[in-house]
């Protein structure tokens, strides 16, 4: 068996606030995890700038029909599905534009596929099966960023010319390497040595939320800070259609409720039409000119 040097990476290292944390009383292991975990907000904060700039290639390949890809093994695959997997609902995304990938397949989801993770081909294989191409961009996510999954199918993505994107805590990491983007939050060692889903999947998990929030709004999903694409699926999201159109134009429930059976359950559409006082048909056009950016419509109509 293949020995693995951890010895480097910062992620395995032991902690020294929590050496005795077995000693402990209750609430003295929940203040060692909560002061380590406020660290986490201040390491992702000095990697905004690279956070930034995989937004802005994010929301360019969206634009242009391209897809984003996170690819990722155990913790870190997880919690690539689980942020791809709320883009439709929020935000009325086509259910293959963000697409979450693990090492093991679905079952992985849900428990350990051993080896799994140590399978380059398989990464290939599942990029090949979503017909990954140059146009998408891929977000490789692993706290030690080394992988041998999520590595292969960087490698693989570079090698089509498309954007590829590593998100880990280790510095220097072979992913590190070979991204275009690398955004690396260094969280510092875990208060369980090595049990990476803690600190460093926070970091992960905040990272992402960024990346498909920032993402939305730059391709027009959102107004002001409304969700204005949220699919009404369930009685909760029917609601907050109804909040939605209420609060962007200030109008009373039943005319919320009016315009939203009017525009097919579509907040921009009924938003549009409130604003400009427009029919369903015009808002529908001005929307569609200005590539559904509700605020760019607005200002045209203005202009007319």
């Amino acid at each position: 068996m293949q020995q693995i040097d951890l010895s480097n990476m910062v992620t395995e290292s032991r902690n020294s606030n929590s050496e005795n944390i077995d000693a402990c009383s209750t609430v003295e292991i929940l203040k060692i995890i909560n002061s380590e975990d406020k660290s986490v907000p201040l390491a992702v904060e000095k990697v905004l700038p690279q956070i930034a700039k995989a937004v802005d290639v994010i929301s360019h390949a969206l634009l242009n029909n391209g897809r984003l890809i996170y690819m990722g093994a155990g913790t870190s695959g997880r919690l690539g599905i689980l942020d791809a997997s709320e883009c439709p609902p929020t935000y009325g995304t086509l259910p293959n534009q963000v697409i979450g990938l693990i090492a093991g397949g679905n079952e992985a989801v849900f428990k350990a596929v051993e080896g799994a993770e140590d399978l380059p081909d398989f990464a290939i294989k599942d990029l090949k099966n979503i017909k990954f191409t140059q146009n998408d961009i891929l977000v490789g996510i692993a706290a030690s960023g080394r992988t041998p999954y999520v590595i292969g199918g960087m490698k693989y993505a570079k090698s089509l010319g498309a954007t590829v994107i590593s998100l880990c805590c280790n510095l220097n990491s072979p992913m590190d390497q070979i991204a275009d983007i690398a955004i690396t939050p260094l969280v510092g060692p875990e208060v369980i040595t090595g049990s990476s889903r803690m600190k460093a999947g926070t970091a992960q998990k905040l990272v992402l939320n960024m990346l498909t929030t920032a993402s939305m709004i730059k391709i027009g999903k959102v107004y002001r800070n409304l969700m204005v694409d949220v699919n009404a699926t369930n009685a909760k999201l029917i609601e907050r259609q109804i909040r939605i159109v209420m609060q962007a134009t200030e109008c009373d429930r039943d005319t919320a409720i009016w315009a939203l059976n009017q525009s097919d359950k579509q907040c921009k559409t009924a938003i549009l039409m409130l604003l400009t006082n427009s029919s369903v048909e015009q808002a529908k056009k001005q929307l569609l000119q200005n590539q559904g950016f509700l605020r760019k419509a607005l200002m045209s109509e203005d202009k007319l």
